[in-house]
């Protein structure tokens, strides 16, 4: 059994696969003041309480953002798991061709994206991640990562909105009924689903004239990636665990003879 761990500016997002099958997936609030130790202890909490031998785990890799917390969550890893894992770092194989100025600066999340995606949909394919930023990844007919685009995130705007501003509330991110808000919730909520989701459609679009191929696949992922689609017909599929089928298949692309 593997671990595989997404570390994201938000959420560290955890994924326990044996051999192709997930045997658990679940989320907790990315915290850079936290230690290893508290990391572990909260990781083998969740783990007892789901009933997991985690004594089979034998094996792990994790992709970061966040690099404050590499260190703590590779120590992490060693010492309640007794496991050494894989990170995804110049070096790692990874089977995808960038065909970008700098492939080093690409974030490991769209690198890790951008390999379940071509591994499970083909190519040519649009990626676009929800997640603390929102990301275009472009992948070409030959499966070749060729660049995209990067916009503000959903909770990142409606934070800074609230923020940036005396009298509106917080809200929770969901459809409402009407574009037209009767009130400062809806008016809130309609603003960032619907102006996202405008955001969205005019992109692909564009990125798809400039494409010029037939048969491009848009593939959506990320925490609000089911919210945001409802509202959308570019989007063909919705695949809220694609970052970490990707470590997966890198793990055992970089482990296996």
């Amino acid at each position: 059994m593997i671990i595989c761990l997404d570390v994201g500016n938000t959420n560290i997002k955890y994924a326990l696969f044996e051999g192709d099958n997930l045997v658990l997936s679940f989320r907790v609030a990315t915290d850079h003041k936290k230690t290893s130790d508290e990391y572990g202890g909260q990781l083998i909490s969740i783990l007892k309480n789901r009933d997991v031998d985690y004594s089979k785990i034998d094996g792990g890799i994790i992709s970061s953002v966040v690099p404050p917390l590499d260190y703590t969550l590779e120590r992490m890893l060693r010492y309640y798991l007794h496991v050494k894992p894989l990170v995804l770092a110049p070096g790692l194989k990874t089977g995808l061709n960038m065909k970008v100025d700098n492939a080093k600066e690409v974030g490991s999340d769209r690198v890790v994206n951008n390999v379940a995606a071509v591994k499970k949909y083909g190519a040519p394919l649009i990626v676009i991640d929800f997640g603390t930023a929102t990301t275009f990844n472009v992948i070409d007919i030959n499966g070749q990562f060729i660049g995209g685009v990067i916009a503000p995130g959903i909770k990142g705007s409606l934070d800074s909105l609230v923020n940036g501003t005396a009298k509106l509330p917080r809200v929770e991110i969901e459809r409402p009924e009407t574009v037209i808000g009767k009130n400062t919730i809806t008016n809130i909520q309609s603003g960032i689903v619907y102006g996202f989701a405008g955001l969205v459609e005019y992109t692909v679009k564009k990125i798809k004239k400039e494409m010029k191929t037939e048969g491009v696949k848009t593939i959506a992922t990320g925490g609000f990636s089911d919210v945001i689609a409802k509202e959308l017909s570019c989007i063909d599929v919705v695949d809220k665990l694609l970052t970490l089928d990707g470590l997966k298949y890198l793990y055992y692309l970089n482990t296996e003879a």
